[in-house]
C-alpha cells in the first residue's frame, strides 16, 4: 500500500475511535487478507461503535475460525453496520459468533427492526421443530438449538437498538421486544419438555392432556425486560374434570411439576450453548419453600390466606407468556381483584415503603454510587413509585391499572396523580437509565445493573449509548439522573396522602349520591346538604383540577372531619380552591407535598380567624410544605419591607393598602404557625408585637407625609406602647395600647398640638382594617378618657411631676417606644422612669395600688360572666400576675436594674432571682399567665372574635382544646386545667399582693 493511502487509513482509524492504531491495522491487514476484501471496503461499513477495537478484535477471531462466513457480511452494507454494531457493543455477541459463524448470515440484507411477539414464537418454535405444542427430539440438541436461534433473535433486536439515533425513545420497544423473545424461548422449552417427559416417564396423551401457564412477572410480565435478567415466573398447572378425573389430582400436578423443571432446565442449564438467563420461580407462593407448580385453585386460596403485601405488588405486572393460554388467563382475572384491592390491607403503604428501603440497604456500600436499578435515584426509585401509586389508586380508578411503568406513568398523569412535571422527570430519566443498562449488559452478555467503575468503560457507555460524547459527560448524566429521581421519588413515594387513601373504608372511597349525605352526617358534619354542594362545585367537570379535587375529596373530608367544625373548613376550602382558580401550583402542592393537604384541612376546619384571612391571601396554601415559611419573618425583613412599599407609593392611601396587607398576611403566618404547633406562646407573642411595631411606625410614616407640611418638619412625634404591646406579649385579637408625644422643636406651640392632634386621627383612621382589625387604644394616657390623646413631652414632665397617680405610674412600667422620633422616646423615658422607677417607695401608693386592683374585680368584670372563667380579670388570670409583677417592680426596680424590663414573665424571674418571691410561686404564676394567654389566643383563633372569657360551650371548649393540642373529647380537661392552674395562681397572689 502506497505511504499516502497507509497515512490516509490511519487518519480514519483514528477518526472512527480507535485507540491502537498500530494493532488496528495489523488486524485489518489479516482480515482484509482472510476474507479477501479490501481493507477501504471493510472500513466503508463502519459506524460509530462503543468499543472499535474490540469490534475489529471480535470479527477477526470469527474470520480466523470461518472467513467464508464472515466475508459476505463485510460486503454487505447493512449487514456490516449491524456486525461492527453488536462486536463493538458487545464482547458476548463477539463470542457467540465465534462459537456460532453461520449465525451470521442473519445479518445479511437484514433492515434493522425489531420482530414482534408472532414472529419471535413462530422462529423459536421451528428452531426446536414444534408441532402441536411438541418438539421433534427432547434431548439436548434440542436445547441447543433453541438457545442457538434465540440468541440469533437477540442480535436482531440488539442492532436495531444500537443503530437507531435516539435509544431512549425506543428504549420501550427493544424492552418489549425482549419480553416477547423470554416468553417464545419458555413456549419452545416447554414443548422440549412436553416430548421429553413423553419419552421417558408418561405416556404422551397425559402429558398433552395437563395444562401448564407460564406467568411471566417483573420485567418480562410488563413487557420491559433487559438483555440479560432474570426471567420472574409463575407456574400455574391444571387439567379438564375428565383428566383430572382420570389422572388424580397429585398426578396432574406432578407431570405439570415435571414439566416446569424441564422448561427451565431448557433456558438455564449448562450445556455445550451456554444459558440463556436465569429461570427465578421465587416468587411463587411460600417462595423457595413452597410447591413449584400449584393448581390455580391453590393458587387463589394462598392468596386469600396468607399472602403478604409485596406478593400483590409483585403480582401487578403478572402476565401469561407461554404455555397454556386459557389457563394463564384465568390466572390473571382471578388475582386481578385481588391485586387492586391489595392497597386497603393494613399499613400497605407502608410496608411498601419499608421494602423499598431495605432494597436499598442491603446494597454493598462499595456498590452504591453505581447501581443503576437498585440504589438511590436509579430504575427501581421510579418503578417503585409508580407501583405505590398504582396499587393506592387503582383502589378505584382502573385507568391506572397497566403493567408497564411507561404506560402507568401516562395513565397516572392523565388521572391527575402525578404532576406533569414529575413525570417527565421521570419518564425521561427511566428512558435513559434503562438504556444505561441496557448497554452494560450487552458488554458481556451478562446481568449486572452497575455503571462502569473504569474510565474506558465509560467511554465505551458513551459511545454505544450516543447519550454522551466522553467518559466525564457520561458520569455526569448519571448523577444529574439519580439526583432530580431521588428527588421526585421521595415527594411522591413518602406522600402522606397515600396512606390516607389507602386506609379509606370500602364505602368512603367513592361519593356515590345515595350514600354521601348520610356518610356526612355520620363523620361529623352538621349541614350535610350544604358539604354536598361544596363538594359538587369542587369535584363537577373535566377539567384537571375537578380531576384532583375528585381524588382528593374522599380523604380531606375524612381530615376534614377530624377536625372541630368540618362544615366550616370546607366552605372554606371551596372558597380558597375558587379564589385560586386553575393555578397550577395550589393542587400540586396538596397531591405532592409532605403533608400540605392534611395541614390545610386542620388549620381551615380548626380556625375561623384562619379560614377568613386565607380566603384573601390564597397563596399562603404554599406555606403548608415548609415550616420554614410557618415561621415569623424578621422585624428588620419586615421593616424593609414596608419602607421598600412607602418608596412605590407616595399616596397614603395605596401605600396604607399595601401595609394592610403586610399585616394580614404575617398575621396568618403566625397564626397558621401557632395551629400548627410550629410556634411556642413565647414566639407567637413576640411576632404579634413585631407585626404591630411595624405597621404603626409605616403607617405614622405614611401619614406624616400627608399631614405635616415641609414648614413645620422640625416637630417631633412619637408613639409609646404600652400594656402587652409595650411589654411584647400581644396574643391574638389584643388591642393595641398606646400613648402619644409630641415635642415641637421651634413649631408654635398651638400649631404643633394642633399638628399632633391630626397625627393621631390619621393614625387611627389608616390602621383601621376590617379584616384583621388594629384598635390604637389610648386609654392609658394620662387622665385616661379624660386625658388629651397627645401631650407635648413638657405637658407629660409637669403631668407627671405634679398630678401623677399610682395607677399611671403603674402603667408606664410597660411603656416602649415603637414608632417616631428616636431622640423623643429617649427624652420620654428619661421621664418616665423617674415615675415609673422611684428610688423611694411611696407606700400610699402601693396601697393605691392595691385598693385599685380590688375595686377593678369587682366594677370591670362584664355582668353574667362567672369570674372564675374569665381569663383576664378573673382570679388567677392574666390581671392578677401583671398587677402583681407591676407591684413587685414599682417597689423594687428603683434599687434592682434588673426588674426594669416591660415583659411580665421576664421581671418575674428577676423577681425570683432577687429572693422577692419563691420560686414555686414563680412556676404556679407562670402556669396560670401562660394557660390563659394560650386560651385567649386559642379562643380568638377558634371564632374569629376577641373574647376574654372562657367558653361554656362544649363545642367551643373542644375546640380550643384541640387548637392548645389536647387529645379529642378534651373540652372539660381544658376546662378543668384552667380552674386548677387559676386557683393555684390566685393563692400565690392573694398571699403576695395583699400580704
Amino acid at each position: 500500500m502506497a505511504t499516502s493511502d497507509r497515512s490516509h487509513t490511519r487518519t480514519d482509524l483514528v477518526r472512527y475511535g480507535f485507540g491502537h492504531v498500530d494493532a488496528a491495522e495489523a488486524a485489518l491487514d489479516e482480515l482484509a487478507l482472510l476474507c479477501g476484501i479490501d481493507r477501504d471496503a471493510i472500513l466503508s461499513g463502519v459506524v460509530t461503535v462503543g468499543d472499535p477495537d474490540a469490534a475489529l478484535t471480535g470479527i477477526l477471531r470469527v474470520a480466523r475460525r470461518d472467513a467464508a462466513a464472515v466475508a459476505p457480511v463485510l460486503t454487505d452494507h447493512r449487514g456490516a453496520a449491524a456486525l461492527w454494531a453488536l462486536t463493538g457493543a458487545s464482547e458476548g455477541f463477539a463470542d457467540f459468533y465465534f462459537r456460532r459463524p453461520a449465525q451470521l448470515a442473519d445479518l445479511l440484507g437484514r433492515e434493522p427492526t425489531v420482530p414482534d411477539a408472532a414472529e419471535l414464537t413462530h422462529e423459536l418454535l421451528a428452531s426446536v421443530e414444534a408441532v402441536d405444542g411438541f418438539a421433534a427430539d427432547g434431548g439436548e440438541a434440542s436445547w441447543v438449538a433453541l438457545r442457538v436461534r434465540y440468541r440469533t433473535l437477540l442480535a436482531r433486536i440488539a442492532a436495531y437498538d444500537l443503530l437507531t439515533p435516539d435509544a431512549p425513545a425506543h428504549v420501550d420497544l427493544v424492552a418489549a421486544a425482549l419480553a416477547d423473545a423470554a416468553g417464545a424461548a419458555l413456549e419452545a422449552s416447554l414443548a422440549v419438555a412436553r416430548t421429553r417427559l413423553s419419552a421417558s416417564m408418561f405416556p404422551r396423551d397425559d402429558v398433552a392432556a395437563v395444562a401448564l401457564a407460564i406467568i411471566g412477572m417483573g420485567k418480562t410480565g410488563a413487557r420491559e425486560l433487559n438483555y440479560v435478567s432474570d426471567v420472574d415466573v409463575i407456574f400455574v398447572g391444571d387439567a379438564d374434570d375428565v383428566t383430572t378425573e382420570r389422572l388424580g389430582g397429585s398426578r396432574v400436578v406432578d407431570i405439570a411439576t415435571r414439566l416446569a423443571v424441564q422448561t427451565m432446565r431448557g433456558i438455564s442449564s449448562m450445556e455445550i450453548e451456554p444459558p440463556l438467563w436465569e429461570v427465578d420461580a421465587n416468587l411463587r407462593p411460600e417462595g423457595k419453600q413452597g410447591a413449584l407448580v400449584r393448581t390455580l385453585e391453590s393458587h387463589l386460596s394462598y392468596y386469600d390466606r396468607w399472602a403478604s403485601s409485596w406478593e400483590f405488588q409483585a403480582l401487578l405486572k403478572a402476565r401469561a407468556i407461554a404455555g397454556d393460554p386459557d389457563l394463564g388467563a384465568r390466572y390473571i382475572e382471578a388475582v386481578a381483584p385481588k391485586v387492586w384491592s391489595s392497597a386497603a390491607r393494613t399499613n400497605f403503604v407502608d410496608s411498601v415503603q419499608r421494602m423499598r428501603e431495605r432494597v436499598t440497604e442491603h446494597i454493598p456500600a462499595d456498590d452504591v454510587p453505581f447501581q443503576l436499578k437498585l440504589g438511590p435515584g436509579g430504575i427501581r426509585d421510579v418503578e417503585f413509585t409508580v407501583q405505590l401509586l398504582q396499587l393506592v389508586h387503582g383502589l378505584t380508578d382502573a385507568t391506572v391499572r397497566e403493567r408497564g411503568t411507561l404506560p402507568a406513568l401516562a395513565a397516572l398523569v392523565d388521572g391527575g396523580y402525578i404532576g406533569r412535571a414529575d413525570a417527565a422527570v421521570f419518564v425521561s430519566d427511566y428512558r435513559v437509565l434503562r438504556v444505561l443498562e441496557h448497554r452494560v449488559q450487552l458488554r458481556r452478555l451478562s446481568r449486572t445493573h452497575l455503571m462502569p467503575r473504569e474510565e474506558d468503560e465509560r467511554r465505551v457507555l458513551a459511545r454505544t449509548s450516543g447519550l454522551a460524547g466522553s467518559a466525564a459527560e457520561i458520569w455526569e448524566l448519571w448523577e444529574r439522573i439519580k439526583r432530580d429521581v431521588r428527588d421526585v421519588h421521595v415527594r411522591l413515594f413518602y406522600r402522606p396522602l397515600l396512606s390516607a387513601v389507602a386506609s379509606l373504608g370500602e364505602g368512603e372511597r367513592t361519593l356515590s349520591p345515595e350514600q354521601a349525605h348520610d356518610r356526612l352526617t355520620a363523620i361529623g358534619f352538621r349541614d350535610p346538604a350544604g358539604a354536598l354542594r361544596h363538594i359538587a362545585a369542587l369535584t363537577s367537570g373535566l377539567s384537571r383540577k375537578a380531576t384532583i379535587q375528585r381524588h382528593l375529596m374522599p380523604v380531606m373530608l375524612r381530615w376534614f372531619a377530624d377536625g372541630v367544625d368540618p362544615d366550616y373548613g370546607l366552605l372554606a376550602f371551596r372558597r380558597v380552591s375558587e379564589r385560586l382558580g386553575d393555578t397550577a401550583w395550589f393542587l400540586r402542592v396538596l397531591r405532592d407535598s409532605s403533608g400540605a393537604a392534611e395541614r390545610l384541612t386542620r388549620v381551615l376546619s380548626g380556625s375561623r380567624y384562619i379560614g377568613e384571612l386565607m380566603e384573601w391571601i390564597p397563596e399562603s396554601v404554599a406555606w403548608l410544605d415548609d415550616n420554614a415559611l410557618l415561621r415569623p419573618r424578621s422585624g428588620v425583613a419586615l421593616q424593609d419591607e414596608a419602607r421598600a412599599i412607602q418608596t412605590r407609593h407616595p399616596e397614603t392611601e395605596e401605600a396604607m393598602r399595601s401595609v394592610r396587607a403586610l399585616r394580614r398576611r404575617e398575621l396568618l403566618r403566625t397564626a397558621m404557625g401557632a395551629v400548627l404547633g410550629v410556634l411556642t406562646i413565647d414566639e407567637i407573642a413576640a411576632a404579634l408585637s413585631t407585626i404591630t411595631d411595624v405597621a404603626i411606625q409605616a403607617t405614622l410614616r405614611a401619614v406624616r407625609r400627608e399631614v405635616v407640611p415641609p414648614e413645620d418638619d422640625a416637630l417631633d412625634f412619637s408613639v409609646i406602647a404600652m400594656g402587652r404591646l409595650g411589654g411584647a406579649e400581644l396574643g391574638f385579637g389584643s388591642d393595641a395600647d398606646v400613648m402619644y408625644v409630641y415635642r415641637p422643636n421651634g413649631v408654635d406651640p398651638q400649631r404643633a398640638h394642633e399638628l399632633a392632634l391630626r397625627l393621631v386621627a390619621a393614625l387611627r383612621a389608616s390602621s383601621e382594617d376590617h379584616r384583621a382589625p388594629l384598635d390604637l387604644d389610648a386609654d392609658l394616657r394620662p387622665e385616661g378618657r379624660n386625658g388629651p390623646l397627645a401631650r407635648s413631652l413638657d405637658a407629660y414632665t409637669e403631668y407627671y411631676r405634679r398630678w401623677s397617680l399610682s395607677w399611671e405610674a403603674q402603667a408606664l412600667l410597660r411603656a416602649r417606644g415603637v414608632a417616631g422620633s428616636v431622640k423623643l422616646v429617649t427624652a420620654f423615658f428619661e421621664v418616665a422612669d423617674e415615675v415609673r422607677y422611684p428610688r423611694d417607695v411611696d407606700v400610699q401608693g402601693l396601697r393605691e395600688i392595691k385598693r385599685i386592683k380590688a375595686r377593678v374585680e369587682s366594677e370591670r368584670l362584664p355582668q353574667g360572666v362567672r369570674p372564675e372563667r374569665h381569663l383576664k380579670l378573673g382570679p388567677g388570670g392574666l390581671s392578677d400576675v401583671e398587677w402583681l409583677v407591676q407591684l413587685l417592680q414599682h417597689e423594687h426596680a428603683g434599687r434592682l436594674p434588673a426588674l426594669r424590663t416591660t415583659s411580665t414573665l421576664a421581671a418575674l424571674s428577676v423577681a425570683v432571682d432577687e429572693g422577692l418571691i419563691p420560686r414555686p410561686a414563680y412556676e404556679r404564676l407562670s402556669e396560670a399567665w401562660r394557660l390563659a394567654s394560650r386560651l385567649r389566643s386559642a379562643n380568638t383563633l377558634l371564632s374569629g372574635q376577641t373574647s376574654d372569657v372562657l367558653p361554656t360551650d362544649r363545642a367551643r371548649l373542644e375546640g380550643i382544646a384541640r387548637l392548645l393540642e389536647y387529645p379529642p373529647g378534651s373540652a372539660t380537661r381544658v376546662e378543668e386545667d384552667w380552674m386548677r392552674a387559676s386557683r393555684r395562681a390566685r393563692q400565690v397572689f392573694e398571699r403576695l399582693f395583699y400580704g
